[in-house]
C-alpha cells in the first residue's frame, strides 16, 4: 500500500471516530419524551406521502409559474433517487443502531446507513419549494434540518450520514431547477 492510501485511509478512521463520538453525544437513549415525539414527527413527515399532498396542493394555490412545481420535484427526485441507491449499496455503512448502540427509536426500513435518504429527500424537496417560494425559504429549510436531524436523534443514523444526504437532495434539487428550466 502506497503512503498516500495509509494516509487516506488513516484519515477515513479520524472521520469516523469522529462521526461516532458525535453520534453518542446526540443519541441518548435517555431523551426527553418531547425530543422523542418531535423527531418522530419530522422523521414522519419525511417518509415520501407528504410530498406529494405538497406538490399537489401548492402547484392548486400558486401562480402561473408554480404549476411547474409538480413536474420539478419529479425531475428531482428521478434524478435524486438512484443516486441514492447506488451510494446507499456502495458504502454499505452499517446503521449505528446495529453496531454502535442498543437499539433505536424506530425501525429502519433497510440496513445500510449513508446517505440519509429521509435528508436527501428533504432537502431535495426544501431546495425546490425555496425557489418556488422564496418567502417561505426559512421554513422549507428549517424542516429540511429538522427531518436530517431527526434521523441522528432516533438512532437510525449517524451525523455524516444525514450531511452527505442533504448535500446530495439540494445538489438534485438545484439541477432539477434548471432541467426543468426555472434556474
Amino acid at each position: 500500500m502506497s503512503d498516500k492510501n495509509v494516509v487516506q485511509k488513516r484519515l477515513l478512521q479520524q472521520l469516523a471516530q469522529v462521526d461516532e463520538t458525535l453520534f453518542l453525544k446526540l443519541f441518548n437513549g435517555n431523551s426527553p419524551n418531547w425530543l422523542k415525539v418531535s423527531a418522530l414527527g419530522f422523521s414522519k413527515s419525511g417518509d415520501g406521502g407528504l410530498y406529494l399532498l405538497l406538490a399537489v396542493l401548492l402547484s392548486w394555490l400558486g401562480t402561473e409559474q408554480q404549476p411547474y412545481l409538480g413536474l420539478t420535484l419529479l425531475v428531482g427526485f428521478l434524478i435524486e433517487r438512484p443516486i441514492y441507491y447506488v451510494a446507499k449499496n456502495s458504502f454499505a455503512r452499517i446503521r449505528p443502531c446495529d453496531c454502535l448502540v442498543k437499539g433505536a427509536y424506530i425501525v429502519p426500513s433497510d440496513r445500510f446507513s449513508l446517505p440519509s435518504g429521509h435528508s436527501a429527500g428533504a432537502f431535495l424537496v426544501a431546495v425546490i419549494l425555496s425557489q418556488y417560494f422564496p418567502v417561505f425559504s426559512w421554513l422549507w429549510l428549517s424542516w429540511a434540518a429538522g427531518v436530517a436531524a431527526s434521523r441522528v436523534l432516533l438512532g437510525v443514523h449517524f451525523p455524516a450520514d444525514v450531511v452527505i444526504g442533504a448535500l446530495i437532495g439540494s445538489s438534485c434539487g438545484v439541477l432539477a431547477l434548471m432541467c426543468v428550466g426555472v434556474l
